[in-house]
């Protein structure tokens, strides 16, 4: 009966205005997808791109970074930055210190070194669970914060690395 009733009001209002937003109320947060993580980049005006993974990915200042959707229900939003720079093994014991005392000083981002092929690889790393949803402000807010304290450290760590002699 009650789905009839539905099926009624909605024949009568086909085109019923939605409900009014009033200004400053709060949002409702809602599933966090790879969509509304381009849809934020796009209003920044940023340029990314989906690769084949499905993940959104874009060039920062010259370093890879991936929006990553992690967690069993894609409910965790990593913002996650690869410098571009190179460490000379010069360089190497520097860096490795930096590392350390920038986790141990910092909150954001986390930051690690991972041996590639083509040497030492830097990384930063920022992680919100949204669990219950996010709000478009609480994905903004997680995309800075991976930007900003990502590009604060790679600059920290490009000063250690730049050859003096140069």
């Amino acid at each position: 009966m009650r789905d009839r009733l539905r099926g009624i009001a909605r024949r009568r209002r086909p085109q019923a205005p939605a409900a009014p937003v009033l200004a400053g109320a709060p949002q409702r947060p809602v599933p966090l997808t790879a969509q509304r993580v381009g849809d934020d980049l796009a209003r920044r005006g940023y340029r990314f791109r989906i690769d084949d993974d499905g993940d959104v990915t874009g060039t920062w200042d010259g370093n890879r970074f991936w929006f990553l959707l992690l967690g069993d229900h894609d409910e965790i939003l990593q913002v996650r930055g690869r410098w571009a720079g190179a460490v000379s093994s010069r360089a190497r014991l520097a860096v490795l210190q930096a590392v350390n005392d920038w986790n141990r000083e910092r909150i954001w981002p986390k930051v690690y070194v991972r041996e590639e092929d083509d040497g030492l690889a830097l990384y930063a790393e920022v992680s919100v669970d949204f669990e219950h949803g996010a709000t478009d402000d609480q994905i903004a807010a997680t995309v800075s914060c991976g930007l900003v304290t990502a590009a604060q450290f790679f600059a920290s760590v490009g000063v250690l690395t730049s050859d003096p002699e140069s």
